[in-house]
């Protein structure tokens, strides 16, 4: 019987999105005043991209898709990767200018 070559392994752009995602995460728990140090108006899109960028980094590797078609296109690349790399600009240049 022929052995078969089965590759299992995740691709290396959901792979990497999901490493950036957490260790965004990561950063924001020991370091929270990168965005709590911002004015109301300000803080609220960021929490509301970041959870969009940080949850559709760590739905997408593990295989959940949602239903409607709207929200599967906003949670699959490209928009999650811009979302995902926008979020890391505004937090990158939040620490660096602090």
């Amino acid at each position: 019987m022929p052995s078969r070559n089965v590759d299992r392994s995740l691709p290396a752009v959901p792979l990497g999105a999901m490493l950036l995602a957490a260790g965004l995460a990561l950063w924001l728990l020991l370091r929270p005043e990168l965005l709590s140090g911002l004015a109301m108006p300000l803080r609220l899109p960021l929490i509301g991209l970041g959870v969009w960028a940080l949850g559709s980094a760590f739905m997408q590797p593990l295989g959940l898709e949602l239903r409607r078609p709207w929200l599967r296109r906003a949670t699959m690349p490209p928009l999650s990767l811009a979302a995902l790399a926008l979020f890391t600009l505004v937090v990158v240049l939040r620490a660096w200018w602090s």
